[in-house]
């Protein structure tokens, strides 16, 4: 017998031999319906139809949970992919992952091998899987070596599945499938595809294998899909409506901003458009003001040795625009933080002075893909209103609470009352200590907690130099948008060795 611990703390106990959807049926039959996949211990997330195979702390995910609609849309995904490959004999598939704010919750990279395929030919494959959906298979999953999954997609002709397995690490990979159709993937996905009831596509464009113009043009198809025809009617009227609303078009029809062919990404900002941005400046500068911010200006372009000292060389290289000055290499900054620690450097404080607080208004450049730019939500240019706080480790709280508070006045004074709060954990690509991850991580917790701010997890999706709180605020329909966020950095005092003197006059470090 196997001991399953559930989030009220009671604990279940299980054959050998039974899967966690025998398990869902007998102890929690209300979500029998509705459960999609389960999550373990808090990080490993199963299929349903996998067997128990030892004691664990269990969470059934449903639609309503981030990791249980992640689950949906990619099988969804491969819903697509299926009845794309029904239709069109020839078609090779390469990724279907999911993603947020794009013209869809999901897509699928497809060669159609010299195929034309455009929105005309939408209901057609929606019929498919539509067929797909009303045959209910069980989804399957198959673990085999990668010699053979190689063999296997070989005989297909399937190329990019055989690439995607070579760059694969383990031995052994997963493949899902439905009745006789299946495809490479670590899964999870939903029990059947009877679940996945309502569904539309969305969209349609071209993108480049591995988002290298050197490869070959594949077409991407973008679609959403819901548990409910309600819920899809009600998305897609958001939808509309949200287009009524685009920034885009209003920028335009108000002459407020451009973006121009000899600089795609980057907003060129019109006199009225200007007026904007110096009146919303001047408000957050009299915000600062009054929370003792002192406001600085850093160089555009720094020394590459600055961003090698403070990590972004390794960690944010890609996204990163480079210069050669004096036969020296410079680049432009995609964060303002190394320049500001300069500027902290630049002598020795005292306790007395702190906790000191900075304010810069930065223009930031950063490497970003064309196929993901949009509008002014993702530019290769923008304007950080960014703070840096330098304060021993026992005023991380109530700093902390501070902001949180600066955050909310400045949101609730345009409007915005809905929020949804997160904390972005550790990364698998990080700095530091793993103590300083824990206490920065519990304290940004605390610090919500005792503000009785709800808050979700998201896992591994910190900074590589720390922990942060992300605040996403509601529009007018109902979409969510990723704003300001709390980042803690233990990373950046002992890079650039940042100290202060105590009230012995020892100097101290980690400020």
């Amino acid at each position: 017998m196997y001991q399953l611990t559930l989030p009220d703390k009671s604990v279940k106990e299980v054959a050998q031999g039974s899967t966690y959807r025998d398990f869902i049926e007998k102890e929690l039959p209300f979500l029998k319906n509705k459960a999609l996949a389960v999550r373990l211990d808090g990080a490993d997330i199963r299929d349903l139809s996998r067997t128990v195979d030892a004691d664990a702390n269990l969470e059934v995910l449903t639609y309503s949970e981030r990791a249980g609609w992640e689950t949906f849309q990619h099988s969804a995904a491969h819903l697509l992919g299926m009845a794309v490959q029904n239709l069109y004999k020839n078609a090779n598939l390469t990724v279907g992952p999911v993603i947020e704010n794009g013209p869809g919750f999901f897509y699928y990279d497809i060669d159609f091998q010299g195929e034309i395929v455009t929105p005309e030919d939408f209901p057609k494959i929606e019929a498919e899987m539509e067929k797909i959906v009303k045959a209910d298979y069980r989804v399957w999953r198959k673990v085999v070596s990668k010699k053979e999954a190689i063999e296997t997609f070989q005989k297909l002709g399937e190329k990019y599945k055989i690439e995607i397995i070579g760059g694969i690490p383990s031995e052994d990979v997963s493949i899902y499938g439905m009745g006789e159709w299946f495809d490479l993937c670590r899964g999870p996905h939903v029990p059947n595809s009877g679940v996945l009831k309502s569904f539309k596509l969305t969209a349609i464009s071209g993108a480049y294998w591995k988002a290298n113009k050197d490869n070959a043009m594949l077409t991407r198809i973008y679609g959403v899909a819901f548990p409910s025809k309600k819920e899809l009617d009600a998305y897609l009227f958001q939808i509309e409506e949200a287009k009524k609303r685009d920034h885009r078009k209003i920028g335009k029809e108000m002459d407020l901003f451009s973006f121009q062919k000899e600089g795609p990404g980057f907003p060129f900002w019109h006199p009225k458009g200007t007026i904007l941005w110096n009146s919303l400046a001047d408000y957050l500068r009299s915000e600062c003001n009054k929370r003792g911010y002192q406001e600085i200006k850093t160089p555009a372009v720094l020394s590459s040795e600055l961003w090698k000292k403070s990590g972004h060389w390794d960690n944010f290289h890609e996204n990163m625009y480079f210069t050669d000055i004096d036969e020296e290499d410079y680049a432009l900054k995609p964060m303002n933080c190394p320049g500001c620690s300069l500027i902290y450097k630049h002598h020795l404080h005292s306790y007395r002075e702190l906790p000191l607080r900075f304010a810069e208004f930065g223009s930031v450049h950063r490497h970003e893909l064309h196929g993901v730019l949009h509008g002014l939500f993702r530019v290769r240019a923008f304007t950080q209103d960014d703070s840096h706080i330098y304060a021993p480790l026992d005023h991380l709280e109530s700093e902390v609470m501070d902001i949180i508070d600066f955050t909310f006045t400045v949101y609730k004074k345009f409007g915005f009352s809905e929020f949804k709060t997160f904390i972005a954990t550790r990364p698998e690509k990080s700095q530091g200590k793993d103590e300083d991850w824990e206490f920065a991580t519990d304290t940004l917790k605390q610090s919500l907690e005792k503000k009785g701010i709800p808050y979700g997890i998201k896992e591994g999706e910190g900074a590589f130099y720390g922990p942060k709180i992300e605040f996403n605020i509601k529009d007018s329909i109902g979409r969510l948008w990723q704003c300001g966020t709390i980042q803690v950095d233990f990373s950046m005092p002992e890079r650039f060795e940042l100290d202060y003197t105590d009230s012995d006059g020892r100097k101290k470090d980690r400020s």
